[in-house]
């Protein structure tokens, strides 16, 4: 065997549990032997058949009987050895098993400790199996629920959302990649044409130039919203106490010019003292997104009502539209990534389809939720929940 793998064998938790044990053990034993001899040895020392006979012998010199003192003497020096012998022999079968039972203690105590451990050796060879690229496999530890099943269980829970975050992570990477190919095979396209054409003139060249600065833009808009998309799923961003009514009338304030030269009416109705813990630019960028979509899908003439209040627990923002709506289907999927109702007009706008998914991204790390209550040729209702502070 190596010398470091008899080094880390001899360190190893087994080791130390037989050895804990074993100590344990003796050292119990010990205690209960001791006690034992020394109280064998004291009820010798203090219950002499001699004491008694000596007794015996007192009452029968007081009734005028002979008595020689020589034959008495004899009697307890022959007791003393006796008992010396007795406590003697005890002596050493007790520590002949005492070594017994240091041997019989050891072994026991690495065969009880294998048995302990033999979930760990599954737990271990479990996870030498997952790999970062494959992380379907589960430990599954069957057995009573103790604190090594609990172990298992929680290992089990990590590895589904490491298996959840890397198969988001996969999604991710190949929706941005399917939304930038887009404007990329365009640009690349009318580039190809142009120069592969001798008979190309300076128009043709310009036109070219002109698709390809089109495609440039929705690609830089799109980089920008992946990277605010990222953004926004870091865990260490600021939380400050904020009234919600502040943020939500501000803004109204700032779209209420974009809404006008859209033709659309933009009216409000907030409650006060809306308090919850949160960033503030990033609930500003999640109102921002629903109130400029909505405005983007109005047409002239119609409203847009957006109202802010609170119950026990939480704070709600909607933003009421009359809208073209979605279809049942859709509204289920309206926060999905790159999602578009209309993927002619979103590519001709430059959208990236990220828009509500940031928004849904935000409300959820604020530990809230984002709803939507939609009805085809009627309007739509998006709502942010957000947990309402309390201060105690």
């Amino acid at each position: 065997m190596d010398p470091k793998e008899k080094t880390q064998r001899l360190g190893s938790i087994r080791t130390r549990i037989a050895l804990l044990y074993s100590v344990l053990l003796f050292g119990l034993a010990s205690i209960v032997l001791g006690v034992i001899y020394l109280s064998f040895s004291q009820s010798l020392s203090d219950e002499k058949i001699s004491q008694q006979n000596i007794e015996i012998r007192e009452d029968e010199l007081q009734k005028g009987e002979s008595n020689q003192s020589e034959e008495i003497q004899e009697f307890i020096l022959f007791e003393e050895k006796v008992n010396q012998n007795a406590v003697e022999q005890l002596r050493n079968y007790i520590f002949l098993a005492l070594a017994g039972l240091l041997l019989i203690s050891l072994t026991v105590g690495w065969y009880v400790a294998g048995i302990v451990l033999k979930p760990i050796k599954h737990i271990t060879f479990a996870a030498r199996e997952i790999s970062a690229t494959d992380l379907s496999k589960r430990i599954d530890l069957r057995g009573p629920s103790d604190e090594l099943r609990d172990l298992a269980d929680t290992f089990d829970d990590m590895l589904e959302r490491l298996d959840k975050a890397f198969r988001n992570q996969r999604e991710f990477v190949e929706e941005a990649a399917h939304e930038l190919r887009n404007p990329l095979a365009v640009l690349r396209a009318n580039l190809e044409v142009v120069i592969a054409d001798p008979d190309s003139t300076i128009e043709d060249f310009a036109t070219a130039g002109e698709v390809a600065s089109r495609a440039s833009d929705r690609m830089g808009k799109l980089v920008d919203a992946l990277l605010l998309y990222a953004h926004h799923e870091r865990p260490d961003l600021q939380r400050t106490d904020l009234d919600l009514s502040e943020l939500v009338i501000n803004t109204v304030q700032d779209f209420q010019a974009e809404a006008k030269s859209s033709g659309v009416l933009l009216e409000s109705e907030c409650d006060s003292h809306l308090k919850v813990l949160g960033d503030p630019s990033a609930l500003r960028r999640a109102f921002a997104n629903i109130l400029s979509n909505s405005i983007r899908v109005s047409e002239k003439g119609k409203h847009i009502f957006v109202k802010a209040g609170s119950d026990k627990e939480m704070v709600w923002i909607s933003v009421r539209d009359e809208g073209p709506g979605l279809a049942p289907e859709d509204s289920e999927k309206v926060f999905d990534r790159f999602w578009k109702a209309d993927e002619v007009s979103a590519r001709e706008a430059g959208r990236s389809g990220l828009g509500l998914a940031i928004v849904k991204n935000i409300v959820e790390s604020h530990g809230g939720k984002s709803t939507v209550r939609s009805t085809k040729g009627v309007g739509s209702t998006f709502t942010i929940w957000l947990p309402r502070l309390i201060k105690g």
